[in-house]
């Protein structure tokens, strides 16, 4: 093949080559710029996952605290941060009480007030004023060896009488699931957003942590009944569960939330109710589905 003939090829395999080296050049350009756009001074915090039910199985085996609508601030020893590293400018006397130990919590100026604390943190210059009534609610101790409930031990004895701006979230027991939902229900009655669960023997451990877990109020919806279930064991002869259908035709089975006198004598098939839930399973069905009420309001459907 001659010189001649062979130049197309010749071409093409250049092409080839700076294409490919073009391409690897951008690839590493990109993964520096990317490295060098990432704030170094962003703290390695703890994460809360969703709450599930069977990881929570033992529930005393948690302490539960009210999940605040508030601002994460994270406390170096130094300076203040939000979970970005960006700092956070609140007046010298806010914080010159803190201890030099890292702190991981919440600025917040009390329920509903999200918005209020979200725009004070973003302001160029302290409203000294306003920071007043900012309290730092700490809920844990990053640096700190130990389960989480000898941290909670340890953040009520280093806090103490320290500032008054500095609060430890107060952490509690509950004695089962549905405790744990009456819980949620009065928090919520009350204004607030939901809860945590931390799980007592848990350490921090930067990223998603399984054992802390963040539980938000219940959705509620309506279905129709189109079946009853028999009850077993202690609701023998009575009501076990509720068959249900949406609108849009999904049916599925509510087994909980009912009283005594509604297992007794239960919603007849064709009436509509509303349930609550927390959220859809992977196949687009209510999550732990529960019976609040008949809907009253509307007309009785004829049985099937």
């Amino acid at each position: 093949m001659t010189l001649t003939t062979r130049l197309p090829f010749l071409t093409f395999a250049f092409v080839l080559r700076f294409a490919v080296f073009f391409s690897l050049y951008c690839v590493i350009c990109g993964l520096f710029m990317a490295v060098s756009d990432a704030n170094p001074q962003a703290p390695n915090i703890q994460l809360a996952t969703e709450f599930s039910k069977e990881k929570s199985v033992h529930i005393k085996d948690f302490l539960v605290s009210e999940k605040l609508d508030g601002v994460r601030g994270y406390w170096d020893g130094k300076r203040l941060v939000t979970r970005q590293g960006n700092p956070i400018l609140a007046p010298s006397w806010f914080t010159a009480d803190f201890p030099t130990t890292p702190m991981d919590g919440e600025l917040w100026l009390g329920r509903g007030r999200f918005e209020a604390i979200s725009g004070l943190i973003r302001q160029a210059s302290a409203n000294e004023s306003e920071w007043q009534n900012v309290r730092f609610m700490v809920f844990d101790l990053p640096k700190a060896q130990g389960s989480f409930a000898v941290r909670y031990q340890q953040m009520q004895t280093l806090l103490a009488g320290k500032s008054v701006y500095l609060q430890v979230i107060e952490q509690v027991s509950v004695e089962s699931i549905e405790a744990l939902y009456q819980k949620l229900d009065t928090l919520v009655a009350q204004g607030g957003e939901g809860l945590i669960l931390h799980r007592r023997t848990a350490l921090y451990t930067p990223g998603r942590n399984p054992n802390v877990m963040k539980l938000k109020p219940y959705l509620d919806a309506e279905a129709k009944v189109i079946g009853h279930i028999a009850g077993k064991g202690q609701f023998a002869g009575q009501l076990g569960a509720l068959r249900v259908q949406t609108a849009d035709g999904r049916v599925f089975s509510i087994g909980t939330g009912f009283s005594l006198a509604e297992r007794q004598h239960p919603p007849a098939i064709g009436t509509l109710i509303t349930y609550k839930y927390l959220g859809l399973t992977v196949n687009g069905l209510p999550r732990f589905a529960s019976f609040l009420r008949v809907r009253s309001d509307m007309p009785q459907e004829d049985k099937e």
